[in-house]
């Protein structure tokens, strides 16, 4: 049985990825729920705060939604060379499919709840504090190598690099191998991000995952002789205990962490730049008070966040909004669209870092909030502070962004930045974190 898409649905093309917020206000006039043959070949689209925070929240909106995800891939063959008839003869998909739907995103209680206690200490706000004199020491030494005055692109040289390390220093892992988990990374978020995701990024994704377990099956059989204290060996640890399971799902975490820590923490840096620069009365302020920096970084998250929509597949069948919704359909919960719900937030469009509105939806809600919620905001935090000491007067030399196109994972390809003042305001300054700085309490990932 077919459903009628909603009449009068905004273009979902190119212009829709370098701005979305137009599609965004039109849809929530025009009500709060819509079916959309363009997303997945077919989903509700959810567009206001209260329903996203609902669903994100409804144990009758599952998590475990990879299945169906992955086998709409088969659906766009046609065309593309045959990649998945491939990529299913090599025999790697069947375990590509396995082990996303192991990752602790992709599960409903009591999987997850059981991955959740194996993970939480590695992101307890008192662990995550500890590392903030380490993420200092990586951000500074990033930025030493770079001439403010000659202009350097922040997303290349800092955006990129910069949560890598972290989530290489929070896992153990080495740093010379940075580049090639970076690459995978940006493999499975072309993926991920697809609105109709097509059978080559399948393929690429499949094969970028593959690479990342091989990697990560040799550095658990070494954590396992010899455990340290690590995220990673905390998870060994786990597995001994029963907490992680032996059928894949070690690895599986390992290899989410990785890409969640890496993309989303990215996309945060690139689009907080990005928009505190595009309003120079905001950077500005915030130069003269950086103990507003906490504030400045929320209102980044809910005025352009990195994670734009999640999906939840509907369990049993439901009403909503004089709809059916039918067991088995998926639900997607438009992130950027009910960050700025004028029903939530006064003058959604306006970005202003001295709201005081309450919370936002960038990392999501209820019992799949965002594990790395605190480290990434921690990241944004000791970074934009270094910015601004160093370079006070630092503004974007292209006016036009180069988006990424990826429906999902928002963020910038480019950012090139200088700063003309950068022969006076050039001193480096202590990056001591300001007192009483607190990380986001820990939680577990909504994407």
């Amino acid at each position: 049985m077919t459903r009628a898409a909603s009449a009068g649905l905004p273009a979902f093309d190119a212009g829709f990825l370098r701005d979305p917020y137009p599609a965004y206000r039109a849809l929530r006039e025009a009500g709060p729920l819509h079916w959309c043959e363009d997303f997945f070949q077919g989903a509700w689209l959810l567009t206001r705060h209260e329903d996203v925070e609902r669903v994100l929240r409804d144990p009758r909106f599952s998590s475990q939604r990879t299945g169906g995800w992955v086998k709409r891939a088969e659906g766009l063959d046609a065309g593309h060379g045959g990649a998945y008839a491939m990529a299913r003869a090599q025999g790697g998909l069947d375990r590509f499919q396995r082990l996303f739907s192991r990752a602790m995103v992709f599960l409903d209680a009591p999987d997850h709840t059981r991955l959740r206690r194996a993970m939480l200490g590695g992101f307890h706000p008192a662990t995550i504090r500890a590392l903030a004199p380490e993420i200092e020491r990586l951000a500074g030494e990033i930025l030493d190598g770079l001439d403010g005055g000659q202009g350097f692109d922040f997303i290349e040289t800092v955006a990129r690099p910069l949560p890598s390390r972290v989530i290489g220093l929070l896992l153990g892992i080495d740093r010379a191998d940075e580049a090639q988990f970076i690459a995978w990374s940006e493999e499975l978020a072309v993926f991920i991000g697809a609105v109709r995701p097509e059978a080559e990024q399948l393929q690429r994704a499949q094969r970028s995952l593959m690479q990342l377990v091989r990697y990560f099956d040799a550095l658990i059989e070494t954590r396992r002789r010899a455990p340290g204290t690590d995220l990673l060996s905390r998870l060994v640890q786990a597995e001994e205990h029963g907490l992680v399971r032996t059928d894949g799902e070690l690895l599986a975490q390992c290899a989410m962490l990785l890409f969640a820590g890496h993309e989303t923490t990215r996309n945060l840096l690139g689009n907080g730049l990005f928009t505190l620069l595009s309003h120079p009365g905001q950077w500005a302020a915030l130069r003269a008070q950086p103990d507003g920096i906490g504030a400045a970084v929320r209102e980044v998250l809910r005025y352009d966040s990195p994670v734009q929509y999640t999906g939840r597949r509907v369990s049993r069948e439901i009403e909503l909004h004089g709809h059916t919704l039918r067991r088995g359909e998926l639900v997607i919960a438009l992130i950027g669209s009910a960050n700025r719900d004028p029903a939530r937030y006064t003058e959604p469009e306006r970005f202003d870092i001295t709201r005081g509105e309450g919370s936002h939806l960038a990392f999501g809600s209820g019992p799949h909030v965002c594990i790395g919620a605190g480290l990434s905001m921690l990241e944004a935090d000791i970074t934009l502070r270094a910015l601004m000491r160093r370079w006070p007067g630092l503004r974007m030399i292209d006016a036009e962004p180069q988006w990424n196109g990826n429906a999902a994972l928002r963020g910038l390809l480019r950012l090139p930045v200088r700063c003309d003042d950068a022969a006076a305001g050039g001193e480096v300054v202590e990056l001591g974190m300001h007192k009483g700085y607190r990380p986001a309490p820990a939680m577990v990932s909504s994407t």
